[in-house]
């Protein structure tokens, strides 16, 4: 296969990767780990919700950037020449605002994984490590939730959809002999945090230091992971070859409650706001109001998160009020 003109030799014990959404939050720490271990990197991302700047240490002969829209089999196609592994993070990963746009999370989660298997296929690549999310166990009954609990009524469409993409992953495996790494995520937080609720919290806070308003009651029970031990779980995984499909929560075996992540985050910022409730149980319709993942298979890989919860939230607040101009991007 031709190589980018930009591209230096493959070292032999290296990859080449092709990263979808590698200018996002988890995808650019992703680029990151990898071209730290050696590998080469091929960005593939539209940049509707990325940004450049977050790749400014991966601006070297090791990585190529290709703007393209995962819509776009052919361009991923050609993208993925000389590639032996994806890692696919692209995703509207706006679970709030699903329902004011009922098809944006079917066509950015669903039918993007599809394009990009077709891509895979037509390109002859086999391996594929991808984002999923614990949405997709909707509102268990089991806590903490293991990979093999039954599945409930889904109730969020970006849930909905990230379970579909899983299926099609799972068919494409066992028909066309790839091999693939699913994770199921918590919330991620830590640099470059774009979206979630640390993110609008320190944003209105900034705006408005005496009042905040808080989705449902509050007392709505998560769990969260900082995003360098969510690369290292990934990364630990990729050395258990799959037979076709590995499919691994992570996350951390702590949670805390929304109060509590808001006090933590008005501590760091020294602000004492008057918290305005809008009430019930959820933040929103499709809000699981809680989220704790069995990580014990993740476990299994001698992988273990190495930051609490509390300071992956401090961590987050910190690296916001550093780099403000992120707030302004988002509104």
């Amino acid at each position: 296969m031709p190589k980018s003109a930009t591209a230096t030799p493959r070292p032999s014990t290296g990859r080449r990767v092709l990263v979808t959404g590698g200018a996002g939050f988890i995808g650019s720490h992703l680029v990151d780990r990898l071209l730290a271990q050696g590998h080469e990197v091929v960005v593939y991302d539209d940049f509707s919700t990325g940004f450049r700047r977050f790749l400014a240490d991966a601006g070297h002969a090791g990585c190529r950037i290709v703007k393209g829209n995962l819509l776009d089999c052919e361009r991923l196609r050609r993208a993925l020449d000389g590639c032996d592994l994806v890692a696919h993070l692209a995703a509207n990963a706006d679970v709030r605002g699903g329902l004011d746009r009922p098809t944006l999370d079917l066509e950015q989660n669903t039918r993007a994984t599809s394009v990009l298997l077709e891509a895979m296929r037509a390109a002859g690549v086999d391996r594929l490590l991808f984002s999923s999310t614990g949405a997709i166990y909707g509102e268990p009954s089991v806590f903490p939730t293991p990979e093999d609990a039954p599945l409930p009524l889904q109730t969020s469409l970006y849930g909905a959809s990230k379970l579909a993409a899983e299926g099609l992953i799972s068919a494409y495996c066992h028909g066309f002999g790839l091999r693939a790494w699913i994770f199921r995520f918590v919330s991620i937080l830590g640099p470059r945090y774009s979206h979630g609720h640390v993110f609008d919290f320190v944003r209105k806070l900034r705006a408005d230091p005496s009042t905040i308003d808080v989705l449902g009651d509050g007392r709505q029970r998560k769990s969260y992971l900082h995003v360098d031990d969510c690369i290292a779980g990934m990364l630990r995984a990729l050395g258990d070859e799959p037979d076709p499909v590995a499919v691994y929560n992570l996350g951390h075996d702590a949670s805390c409650v929304v109060d509590e992540s808001l006090d933590w985050i008005c501590h760091r910022l020294g602000v004492e706001p008057e918290r305005r409730y809008a009430g019930g149980a959820r933040g929103w319709v499709g809000d699981s109001p809680r989220v704790e993942l069995d990580c014990t298979r993740m476990r299994a890989l001698g992988w273990a998160p190495t930051r609490s919860i509390r300071a992956s939230v401090e961590s987050t607040v910190d690296y916001l009020v550093a780099e403000p101009w992120l707030l302004d991007a988002r509104r």
